[in-house]
């Protein structure tokens, strides 16, 4: 049962916990991934011996808890920017073990998933330019290295960068921790040349204002790494 009004995610998972410890326990789904509930809605059914059902109890719950969670900051933010165009993205900043059923619970709450590791993209950072000397040498390298079907991502946190990248074949440029005012300058002079994501100190506050620079996406780490979860309980 959800004690707290939210986006629900993982529900398939938890139940799946005790099926993984007792084969004999029934359980039954009865919100699907995605739903908003008001809290005291039952979201499912478990029966079976009370000793596995306790056992498994706590695993299920905090598994429920912390996807649900990460749903529910996914929706918020959606929410908020709806009707200006912008998509929310999560990043790699997630739980070791668990990035599956994040990035899941980030989808379950209307976001996009913004890549699953390494192999699926390439994101170059500062640290990255900094060691080949420039932005322009960065995305020649990577795209040396990877082909011309995975797309190329910079981090760029000045203004005069956006050029550089953009005519080095750059499919993406992150603007990092810009305020709302140069991101719309961004935007303007790109003119659609290259996908646009605003990174870097997103807020429920100020995430509308973000939106509504014309930036294509908008990626938030703390939506899987400090999501709050949402309070889930199971009653006999």
């Amino acid at each position: 049962m959800a004690r707290s009004s939210g986006c629900i995610a993982g529900l398939e998972a938890a139940l799946r916990t005790f099926h993984l410890l007792d084969p004999t326990i029934v359980t039954k789904q009865t919100v699907e991934d995605g739903t908003v509930v008001a809290a005291g809605t039952v979201l499912g059914t478990v029966e079976g011996a009370a000793r596995s059902i306790l056992t498994a109890e706590r695993v299920a719950l905090n598994t429920l808890g912390h996807l649900s969670g990460v749903a529910t900051a996914t929706r918020e933010l959606v929410d908020l920017i709806e009707g200006t165009g912008a998509t929310i993205v999560d990043t790699r900043k997630t739980t070791p073990t668990l990035r599956a059923l994040e990035k899941m619970a980030v989808r379950a709450g209307g976001g996009v998933n913004h890549r699953m590791g390494l192999y699926d993209a390439v994101l170059i950072k500062d640290n990255h330019i900094a060691a080949v000397g420039s932005v322009a040498e960065a995305i020649h390298s990577a795209r040396l290295y990877v082909g011309e079907r995975v797309t190329v991502e910079v981090e760029i946190d000045r203004l005069e960068d956006l050029e550089s990248a953009i005519e080095a074949g750059a499919d993406v440029v992150l603007l990092d921790n810009m305020s709302p005012a140069l991101m719309r300058r961004a935007v303007e002079r790109a003119g659609g040349r290259c996908l646009l994501e605003a990174s870097g100190g997103i807020t429920r506050e100020n995430v509308r204002a973000v939106a509504e620079t014309g930036v294509d996406r908008i990626s938030v780490g703390w939506i899987t790494h400090s999501a709050p979860a949402l309070d889930v309980a199971l009653d006999f």
